[in-house]
């Protein structure tokens, strides 16, 4: 009686096993695209998006920061390379994060690195190069993320630190 139902309880394990497997590997790829389409909609592709102070009305992400200003860039690269150049901005904390299509982070930079230099990545994938004078990021899928946070410490320097992060740049090749 017991031998009828191994078998039919194995499948289940391995179907359950199989389902789980491929959720995990959906779910972050299926969240970074809802997160893409949401970002988009702030500007056009390989071109960052300059977001206002985050209120609880304006937020774009779920639990941004109050005291954090955000730049956003989607990049694609399947045409081309993406330069992404940030400026410094001094006396506060800020940094940059690239993000690829599974959430999967292809580097950060950030003031602590940099020591108040500019920071130059060009964005490639496979088969292509980075052009002189920019630190190549691979990306493993042509769609991602580029994410910029400043402290903005304290709130009415806002205005300065925008003008500077104005001057950062998401650019196709």
């Amino acid at each position: 009686m017991m031998r009828a139902w191994i078998f039919p309880i194995l499948a289940g394990g391995f179907m359950a096993f199989g389902a789980y497997q491929a959720t995990l590997l959906a779910t972050p790829y299926a969240l970074m695209q809802a997160a893409l389409m949401k970002v988009g909609k702030q500007g056009p592709a390989n071109q960052f998006a300059f977001a206002p102070m985050t209120t609880a009305d304006n937020q774009t992400i779920v639990r941004s920061s109050p005291d954090l200003s955000y730049s956003t860039c989607v990049f694609d690269v399947s045409k081309g390379p993406v330069l992404v150049d940030v400026q410094p901005v001094p006396g506060h904390y800020w940094s940059v994060s690239i993000f690829d299509a599974r959430t999967d982070v292809a580097a950060v930079r950030s003031d602590r690195d940099t020591k108040g230099k500019a920071v130059r990545l060009a964005l490639v994938k496979a088969g292509q190069t980075a052009p002189a004078g920019y630190e190549p990021v691979r990306v493993g899928y042509d769609r991602g993320l580029v994410l910029i946070r400043i402290l903005v410490a304290p709130a009415n320097s806002f205005p300065m630190i925008d003008a500077i992060r104005r001057k950062s740049s998401c650019k196709q090749v």
